[in-house]
């Protein structure tokens, strides 16, 4: 499944949420895509979060929790949590406002790190990308617009299928296979690729208790939000 885009229209411009998506792509199109393989390599050990360095409360360690945020494996890490902050990025920024976004937007990262750093505080493998704070997006959005849909193509074979899926559905769906896979992870942690589950599951759970914390009280909403779509 990929999602293409929801059917909640922001009413105000996302200029945060489109700063992070621009920082995302331009630390990793100028620092990170010019260098070699070995030069790449340290700069993720660098700044790359290191949960055993993170455990013995190193100055670096503690500043590589945020500059790990904004550092991508490959095109497809990028491109992928970048669209995913695309869509879903826009209608939280709208009802916390910028500056509350932005903090919970980061805040979620750090709740995401220490998660994954407490379930495997010993790991010397580097963690970077931006999906712990993402999934506290997807965390809020899901508390935010339960009868938001999520428009998302299917391939059967090899014939695209358009649907309309809840988010409500969409996002525990994502959730659930975060959970599990981080539980198979445990079992077999050589055969997960070194993805960051836990990070998503501690990103989305922060997401979903502490969203109302950061929101405003909504104005009224503009005419053309058609009645199904509206986000309370």
């Amino acid at each position: 499944m990929f999602p293409l885009k929801d059917t909640i229209r922001s009413r105000s411009f996302p200029a945060v949420n489109w700063l992070l998506i621009i920082a995302n792509v331009l630390v990793f199109i100028l620092i990170e895509w010019p260098l070699s393989s070995t030069q790449l390599d340290r700069l993720v050990m660098t700044f790359g979060l290191v949960p055993a360095r993170l455990v013995a409360v190193q100055p670096q360690a503690i500043l590589s929790i945020f500059t790990s945020m904004f550092m991508h494996g490959g095109w497809l890490h990028l491109i992928s949590n970048m669209w995913a902050l695309y869509i879903f990025g826009d209608n939280v920024e709208d009802r916390m406002g910028p500056v509350r976004y932005l903090a919970f937007y980061l805040l979620s990262g750090v709740v995401a790190a220490l998660t994954q750093t407490w379930l495997g505080p010993s790991s010397r493998t580097p963690l970077i990308g931006a999906s712990g704070a993402i999934a506290g997006v997807l965390g809020a959005y899901l508390i935010l617009f339960p009868t938001s849909r999520v428009i998302t193509l299917i391939l059967l074979i090899f014939l695209p299928w358009f649907v309309e899926i809840p988010a409500v559905l969409y996002l525990a769906f994502w959730f659930v296979l975060q959970f599990f896979s981080g539980l198979f992870a445990l079992q077999t942690p050589a055969a997960v690729g070194g993805v960051a589950y836990w990070a998503h599951v501690g990103g989305f759970i922060w997401g979903v208790l502490l969203v109302r914390l950061f929101v405003r009280r909504p104005p009224a909403y503009h005419r053309w939000y058609p009645d199904e779509y509206r986000p309370w």
